[in-house]
């Protein structure tokens, strides 16, 4: 499954590379979630269909994610399917204004949750994948406001947040190194990845987390691999 946290361009903008040709290695239906709309952003099956109409879209090229020139039509709302260069996709569109936890997916001992996030007045969806023992949560964007996010992110085994701005920020839709710091403190999460780095001194920044989180911590870089503690 792709799971899409919000419509801001750093966070989907490699979607269409990635389906790009991905029917030449894949045969199974592709799973694809992201979040409801509101005056900030469209939902996400509308996002999907502005992006990829074959006479209108940003990537026409891409049209056959939507069915177009060899199946047509759209993303179907009454089943969430469409063919991206004949792989069928599974479109999901999550609630990003309810206050608790989504069931995303399940599979062969494989389930994914979504929550709510506060990112400004973009919907915004965390992520939290439990394959066995192990479970890791993805937040994206926030401003650390909401405590649900606590609960959700609570007992994981590795979570992965972004440190985009300074300490001492007043941003509404990033959370400061103190705030991060203090949110994986108290979910006791057994390790905490940062990454999506801002223009600022990272050392003072993790200097800052550093005086609310007593972790593990590790700063997170591009094709990393992270054992699970």
């Amino acid at each position: 499954m792709v799971g899409i946290s919000h419509l801001h361009p750093d966070h989907v903008s490699d979607l269409p590379a990635f389906l790009w040709l991905s029917h030449e290695v894949r045969k199974e239906p592709l799973k694809v979630f992201g979040p409801t709309g509101n005056d900030a952003a469209p939902d996400f099956a509308t996002f999907l269909n502005r992006l990829f109409d074959e006479k209108s879209g940003a990537f026409p090229v891409l049209g056959s994610a939507l069915g177009g020139s060899h199946g047509g039509g759209g993303v179907r709302p009454d089943i969430g399917l469409v063919v991206a260069g004949g792989v069928r996709l599974d479109v999901g569109v999550i609630d990003a204004a309810k206050a608790d936890p989504s069931p995303v997916f399940q599979h062969d001992g494989t389930t994914v949750t979504a929550q709510r996030i506060p990112h400004g007045n973009m919907p915004t969806l965390a992520y939290r994948v439990q394959t066995g023992n192990v479970s890791v949560v993805f937040s994206s964007d926030q401003n650390g406001t909401d405590p649900k996010f606590v609960e959700f992110a609570k007992g994981a085994n590795v979570l992965i947040m972004h440190l985009a701005v300074a300490p001492g920020a007043n941003n509404p839709l990033h959370a400061t190194p103190a705030v991060v710091g203090c949110i994986a403190q108290e979910a006791g999460v057994g390790q905490l990845i940062v990454s999506h780095f801002g223009l600022f001194n990272l050392d003072a920044a993790i200097a800052d987390l550093r005086k609310f989180y007593s972790g593990p911590l590790i700063v997170g870089a591009d094709m990393q691999c992270t054992p699970v503690q």
